[in-house]
């Protein structure tokens, strides 16, 4: 996260803002026509990465006997033992080739399968559509009008919940490029997702019934045990901002339709006392008897990027409890096995562990405790269903879990996994072989370990393709968003800022997850509190020592990128020291005091810097760039999205006049109607472009 503004600083009319997000995006090539990098060789790189087929969710019947996944934009079915036989789910409308489907749930009978498809409106509007495998066609079960996704049965199969936003303008979330600002702002157009209610068995499609209030905007939910209430993570509108402050409620919904029906909050983060007071919850899970509520509990600097402690609390209220304190990793996402254990998916190091907790005690009488935990399997990559991070789906009686995952060296594929225990548990399996004669373009990758003031740090170093280590090579290190995020091992595919395509043009790439990272513990993630930019700089700046010492890579050509976080970091560091020798600094941030009144998500600010800017406004200055800007000498291409809201337009602008001001090269480029994540494939194929292209100018390979 991170983004803002502060336009009294850059004075710089509005329209020539506009004209300037209108005309700076033109071909990468044609700033540098005799540039070694060009749109051919960008454009081979890119069509190297993409595997032949690409897996967009997967899940397995409750019963273990059928598999679902989306690919291609199609639902397709088979047995999990042979998913290379899968066929396509083309029954009645199905049969429209420009259909798209997502978001696949079972009934826990296994006899159905609900999805969302655009069959109705194709291109236009996503409806919750069910197969029951009889024969007949997949039934339409609605008629909506807005944004739509996570769609989930009640445990007695008669009703299926999904998050909805009616009249949507645009996708939930911070990502999204934010509406053009007009009216009162905060109060004028505002939007709010809120869980509606379909049922499983109706005639004719039909509009949904909203199951929470109006006056709340819900994130994640989950259905009780008995089927007549709802838990859920929710705030006060507008959602972009608020899921830092929100809360964990609980609602009856046993009627046809939920009005008058109050949510209680069980949980509010910043009432709480102890070491979470004041942070993030996320993932609730009721337990099977519905005494209790376990979540996701730390600091967390994204919506969507879940990382801390386990925790758990009575489904009627009270104090919570921490199940994992001092656990050396970070759970992301549960699920109950029994009353008295809770399977946890976790990122461990750089890569992903399912851990099986063992519960004992009792919450009610305030001694519940879970032991250390048995590791179920490891996985050396990405792991994921399509629903949250690290997301696995499980049969009902969790001995087998399947998804699908990705290292560098192998493309996604779908696994499965039966928990085992001891010290060598048995690893996944790999069942699909859809990309089997997909191979990496780039470079081999390896983990890389180095300490860093007491902090044992880990990360990624990416080799030049064809490696030669007789040779000198640049190194470009690339810093993740967030600061609460990991790199881990991953198929590593797309444009933008691409560490794969800087390995295929001959580059070390070097990317660290340093202290703020996931992977460690809630304790690592917490240790760039009121420091951003000083220790994770010096945990970076020690890593590209430790790649100095190994492999052959000339000191005089690193450089530095990132995005978000990232984009931030790589503006702070040229004002702090003078070893890196060309920049990329995307959706950046160059000044916290303007950001925080200029960003449409100053709530996650307040746990990272302690008070607000107008309370401490020092310790904003603090890790500011801009305050430091005399100092840098580092060319830079600064990139970012003219409607994006997480790490605003003006923070690029503020930072690139500096850098002229200072009589440093520097580029500024703004890309029309993108947000933080970019969604036009022309803007961050152009990003990857220019940004290999300008370090090709300052430290070209060999």
């Amino acid at each position: 996260m991170f983004l803002a503004v502060r336009i009294s600083s850059l004075r710089c009319p509005l329209v020539f803002r506009v004209l300037v997000a209108a005309t700076l995006v033109l071909s990468f090539a044609a700033t540098a026509q005799d540039a070694p990098v060009t749109v051919a060789r960008v454009d081979e790189i890119l069509a190297a990465q993409h595997p032949s087929r690409s897996i967009g969710a997967v899940a397995i019947s409750p019963d273990g006997k059928r598999l679902a996944w989306i690919e291609g934009g199609k639902v397709h079915i088979a047995s999990p033992d042979h998913p290379d036989r899968g066929q396509v789910l083309a029954a009645g409308s199905f049969s429209v080739e420009n259909c798209s489907e997502s978001d696949p749930a079972w009934s826990p009978d296994s006899s159905a399968l609900a999805f969302f498809s655009d069959c109705a409106q194709p291109g236009e509007q996503a409806d919750l559509y069910l197969s029951r495998f009889d024969g007949a066609p997949a039934r339409r079960l609605t008629e909506l009008h807005g944004y739509v996704a996570s769609s989930a049965f009640s445990p007695d199969g008669t009703r299926i919940a999904f998050r909805y936003i009616e009249g949507a303008t645009r996708p939930a979330g911070a990502l999204a490029a934010m509406k053009p600002f007009s009216g009162v702002i905060g109060e004028d157009g505002i939007e709010i997702q809120r869980v509606a209610v379909a049922r499983a068995d109706v005639a004719t499609a039909a509009a949904p019934a909203f199951a929470t209030p109006a006056n709340l905007h819900v994130f994640e939910f989950d259905w009780s045990p008995d089927s007549k209430s709802l838990a859920y993570i929710a705030a006060d509108p507008p959602g972009e901002n608020n899921w830092w402050v929100a809360k964990l409620y609980t609602q009856r919904i046993d009627s046809e339709t939920s009005a008058g029906i109050k949510p209680n909050a069980v949980l509010s983060p910043a009432d709480v006392s102890g070491p979470l007071h004041g942070l993030q919850i996320a993932v609730p899970r009721w337990s099977p008897d519905g005494r209790s509520i376990a979540f996701i509990g730390g600091l967390m600097s994204d919506q969507g990027a879940t990382g801390g402690d386990v925790w758990v609390v009575s489904s009627s209220g009270g104090q919570p409890v921490d199940l994992t304190p001092n656990r050396p990793a970070s759970p992301a996402w549960i699920t109950w096995d029994g009353n008295s254990h809770i399977d946890a998916s976790e990122i461990s190091g750089g890569g992903c562990d399912l851990v099986r907790l063992s519960l004992s005690g009792s919450l009610a009488a305030g001694n519940i405790a879970a032991d250390p935990g048995v590791t179920a399997f490891k996985f050396p990559g990405t792991v994921g269903d399509g629903r949250l991070e690290l997301s696995l789906s499980a049969t009902i009686d969790r001995s087998l879990f399947v998804f699908f995952a990705s290292t560098f060296d192998h493309p996604p594929e779908i696994y499965r996994a039966r928990p085992g225990g001891g010290s060598a548990p048995a690893g996944p399996i790999q069942i699909s072989h859809f990309n089997d004669n997909v191979k990496p373009s780039w470079g081999k990758s390896v983990e890389i370990n180095w300490t860093s003031e007491g902090f044992h740090v880990q990360g990624w170093l990416m080799l030049p393709l064809n490696y030669d280590p007789a040779k000198k090579y640049p190194l470009i290190v690339q810093v993740h968003g967030g600061p609460a995020s990991a790199v881990i091992a991953h198929w590593d595919v797309g444009s933008g800022l691409n560490a794969s395509a800087f390995s295929a043009l001959g580059y070390f790439v070097l990317e660290p997850n340093p202290r703020g990272s996931f992977g460690q513990g809630e304790a690592f993630t917490q240790a760039n509190r009121k420091d951003f930019g000083y220790g994770d700089l010096r945990d970076i700046l020690a890593g590209v020592d430790t790649v100095l010492a190994r492999y052959p890579v000339d000191a005089g050509r690193v450089g530095i990128t990132g995005w978000s976080y990232g984009g931030f970091m790589t503006m702070f560091a040229v004002t702090q020291t003078r070893r890196f020798k060309a920049a990329v600094a995307g959706a950046g941030i160059s000044d916290w005091l303007s950001y925080y009144g200029e960003n449409s998500i100053d709530q996650w600010m307040i746990p990272y810097f302690g008070a607000s800017v107008y309370d401490d406004p020092a310790i904003y200055a603090k890790s500011s760039a801009i305050d430091f800007i005399k100092r840098a000498r580092t060319p830079a291409l600064v990139v970012v999205g003219d409607r994006d809201g997480e790490c605003p337009a003006p923070q690029s602008f503020e930072f690139w006049h500096a850098l002229r001001d200072q009589h440093v090269p520097s580029q500024l480029v703004v890309y029309p109607n993108e947000g933080h994540g970019f969604v036009d494939p022309a803007h961050s194929r152009d990003v990857l472009g220019r940004a290999a292209q300008w370090f090709a100018r300052y430290m070209p390979p060999d």
